[in-house]
């Protein structure tokens, strides 16, 4: 069992590995600007092993790393309205929540009524149900179709709908990919996108060539790296040890991250899918404190 102690063990720790990293980086870079001036962001499931088990002592690990958005949703057994009071408590807010494809296309309203109970701006989807390695044209005219709907009723509702690429989108289609066919045929007024940097250069695109691309449409950022030598394919999965620490993969983040402030992303979630975010957590937020332009 993942008790609050042992999170906050765990949480000291981690912050002392991280304030480690932090200052042979400082010391590697003594001028320029800070490249990354945003709030810390998580995507929660990054910690998808322990905040089930213990969901105030993660959250005091999450708080004590310097987070101070999360995308995500409540955990099981808790109430969308529990859990922002004790985010509230925490200072830590939900800027960002997921959800299921078949549940927003059957049900939008739910999805409504579950992002401004948890206070978030944005609402994103992360797969198309789709045949493993066979993301064809059928299956995106179809999420076209459906994303155009359901984002114009969270429009109406003040809230952002955004479709999170997984990789198996750039498909090739015609001159370009599955994607391009995605992005040329939803509604800009209804319809955004959230970058998984990871996602996307495991599936054979290029980050940078994507944000100059699509600029404005870009809202939301999944930072994570994908470990050098890595092939990517189109089936949207890679095993975790794959997924390393920022800067360390084959991702220039530097560029990224400059690029996405330009273009307008407005929040940024590290999100770690490694069997070792205890330690590649902290180093990946040292990674960001420490680049400097």
């Amino acid at each position: 069992m993942y008790h609050k102690n042992t999170g906050m063990r765990l949480a000291a720790s981690a912050l002392s590995l991280a304030l480690a990293v932090l200052t042979t980086n400082q010391v590697a870079a003594q001028t320029g600007k800070t490249v990354y001036t945003f709030p810390l962001g998580l995507q929660t499931y990054t910690y998808r092993n322990s905040l089930p088990k213990d969901v105030p002592g993660t959250l005091d690990l999450i708080k004590s790393l310097g987070f101070k958005e999360i995308e995500g949703n409540a955990p099981k057994g808790v109430t969308a309205e529990e859990f922002r009071k004790m985010l509230d408590e925490r200072g830590i807010k939900v800027t960002s929540t997921g959800a299921g494809y078949e549940q927003i296309v059957k049900d939008p309203e739910s999805i409504v009524k579950q992002a401004k109970a948890l206070g978030a701006s944005f609402v994103m989807v992360a797969w198309i149900p789709h045949q493993k390695g066979n993301f064809s044209l059928d299956n995106a005219k179809q999420a076209v179709a459906d994303f155009n709907r359901v984002g114009k009723i969270l429009k109406e509702n003040g809230l952002t709908f955004c479709y999170h690429n997984h990789g198996y989108e750039f498909q090739p289609y015609e001159d370009g990919t599955l994607f391009d066919y995605l992005a040329k045929n939803t509604n800009p007024d209804y319809v955004s996108f959230e970058m998984d940097i990871l996602w996307a250069t495991h599936g054979g695109a290029d980050p940078v060539a994507l944000l100059k691309k699509y600029g404005s449409r870009w809202k939301l950022m999944h930072l994570k790296d994908l470990k050098k030598g890595i092939k990517g394919d189109l089936t949207g999965g890679t095993p975790p040890e794959n997924d390393v620490v920022l800067g360390e993969g084959q991702i220039n983040m530097p560029e990224v991250l400059k690029l996405a402030k330009k273009v307008g992303v407005k929040h940024y979630y590290i999100e770690d899918e490694s069997n070792h975010e205890d330690t590649q957590v902290p180093q990946s937020i040292a990674y960001l404190k420490g680049l400097k332009d």
